[in-house]
């Protein structure tokens, strides 16, 4: 029941984050002309992550997820780790609205060295984003949010992409800077008295909020039409200071964080 209440949760954001892919810069074929009225984009989605923060072990998920714009308009780049936006402010080269992502809970189910540290239920964590493309072809992002339910910390997340098409192909890399403050570290990578002593394996240790990981991601998009195209992407985190340093990184995971992904998406002319 709780992965089902997951799933239904992230399929939810997916939607909502296509839904804002169409106020980003563009970089998309011709549109599909079908004015007036409405292109509708359905997608398949499938992830492979890590199982839960600093975890070398890897989960899958897959999903659907839904997006539309206005007939006429061509669909505009967002990276594949950004988090849901809607736009507030809008202009050519400078973005400023609300945003928010999912996070995936630490549970015992599959992780048995972990029995006797706490349960981690997932989170949202909705914030504000801000978005400047100082050249055609470079993005600076800096999404600031706050979590609600797993944990109650405050994050950051911040990125530079490097953005170029080559007809069909649609290429993306950058770095990304993650922040998380103590609330949030010690979530996920602390370690009280009581958790080490019951769970035999691990210390106590006790995080101090800063930079949480380093990283980079990268995305290859391919559009075969005006209906079909597919993205794949790859992300990398290495975590370091106090989350690098975490006994449960050590101990049971790693500092190195590696995600993929794969999305197939069909879009279609709709006039209500």
């Amino acid at each position: 029941m709780r992965t089902a209440r997951s799933l239904a949760l992230l399929a939810f954001l997916a939607t909502g984050s296509s839904l804002a892919q169409a106020a980003d810069p563009v970089f998309s074929p011709e549109p599909i002309q079908s004015s007036p009225g409405w292109i509708v984009t359905v997608k398949g989605n499938l992830r492979v992550g890590p199982s839960y923060p600093g975890s070398d072990d890897f989960s899958f998920i897959g999903y659907p997820s839904l997006s539309f714009r206005r007939a006429g308009t061509v669909e505009r780049f967002s990276a594949p780790d950004d988090g849901l936006s809607f736009s507030l402010l809008d202009d050519s080269a400078f973005r400023v609205g609300v945003v928010g992502r999912f996070v995936g809970g630490r549970y015992y189910e599959g992780n048995r060295e972990l029995v006797g540290l706490d349960k981690i239920d997932w989170a949202v964590e909705p914030g504000v984003f801000v978005e400047y493309w100082p050249l055609d072809f470079l993005r600076a992002r800096a999404e600031i949010r706050r979590g609600f339910g797993g944990h109650e910390g405050f994050v950051a997340d911040f990125g530079l992409d490097a953005v170029q098409r080559f007809g069909a192909v649609t290429l993306s890399l950058g770095p990304r800077l993650s922040l998380g403050d103590s609330e949030f570290t010690r979530t996920y990578f602390g370690v009280t008295p009581e958790e080490a002593a019951l769970n035999g394996q691990v210390t106590a240790y006790r995080p101090s909020g800063g930079i949480t990981s380093v990283g980079a991601t990268g995305a290859v998009s391919y559009d075969w039409s005006q209906q079909w195209s597919t993205t794949a992407f790859v992300t990398y985190k290495h975590l370091v200071s106090d989350a690098a340093d975490s006994p449960i990184v050590e101990r049971f995971g790693s500092e190195h964080q590696f995600g993929l992904g794969l999305t197939v998406s069909y879009s279609f002319g709709y006039t209500p």
